[in-house]
């Protein structure tokens, strides 16, 4: 890669760890892993699209994790793999449309979706905390495939802020907050696949870099992923609501200062 050196020092190696574990603890619950790994790789001096190639590895192999924890636990709905696919196909039509809308007006509509869905969720004191959802009908399935289609594409052509949304998108469809994450987690992993073939094709992946973060975020996905199912809804509301607000605070930097 030109105009930059690829180093192993044992110190920065640790970093890269902490940072990976850090962020897929946080990601594997509400998402958002992002805010702690992307800006850790750009820190290094890795340009933007090598860092975010490269941050889009590790975070696979996070969520490929926290798909299997949350499936293991039992806390991932069928509809979830039925519609993983548009989620996939939704990513893939996003990343060939994404320089047809300005960026700064992405960033305009998302604080105020943003902003929208963490205000509803404080309201709503009680949301999430027992699922509502009867049975999955053909009207909550068709609900449910334009949100994996509408929040893949999102997902390719911008992406911050996807997991909080599709949690949003499973809590209004009526499941609880944990399973609400553990479907959401589906259709992420599968968002992200489009990603990592666009990256992976573009030579804009650092793969030892990747790995290694990868690997550190496979532990804290399991970690994270655990303490969700293991406390519920009374651990996964407060943080979502968190990171959301952390969403909506850059969101708003970027927009005022850059």
């Amino acid at each position: 890669m030109e105009g930059y050196l690829v180093s192993y020092e044992p110190l920065m190696m640790v970093a890269l760890v902490i940072a990976g574990f850090l962020a897929a603890f946080i990601d594997s619950t509400v998402g958002g892993g992002g805010l702690i790994s992307t800006p850790f790789l750009l820190s290094m001096g890795l340009p933007v699209p090598y860092a975010l190639g490269t941050n889009k590895i590790a975070a696979s192999m996070g969520a490929a994790m926290s798909v299997f924890s949350f499936w293991q636990a039992g806390k991932i709905s069928a509809i979830a793999w039925k519609i993983c696919c548009f989620s996939f196909i939704g990513s893939a039509v996003g990343a060939y449309v994404v320089y047809l809308l300005p960026a700064k007006l992405m960033k305009n509509i998302i604080v105020l979706l943003l902003v929208a869905v963490a205000v509803y969720t404080y309201r709503r004191k009680d949301w999430g905390d027992n699922p509502i959802l009867k049975e999955i009908n053909a009207f909550v399935l068709a609900k449910a495939v334009l949100l994996a289609l509408v929040m893949g594409f999102y997902d390719g052509f911008f992406g911050p802020g996807t997991g909080s949304f599709l949690i949003f998108g499973f809590l209004f469809l009526g499941f609880d907050f944990v399973t609400a994450a553990g479907n959401a987690k589906v259709l992420n992993f599968m968002s992200g696949l489009g990603g990592i073939f666009s990256f992976a094709m573009s030579g804009t992946v650092i793969w030892s870099y990747g790995l290694i973060m990868g690997g550190a975020m496979l532990i804290g996905a399991y970690c994270g992923s655990k303490m969700a199912i293991k406390r519920g809804a009374a651990y996964v509301r407060p943080l979502y609501l968190v990171v959301t607000t952390l969403l909506i605070g850059k969101q708003l930097y970027e927009i005022m200062f850059k």
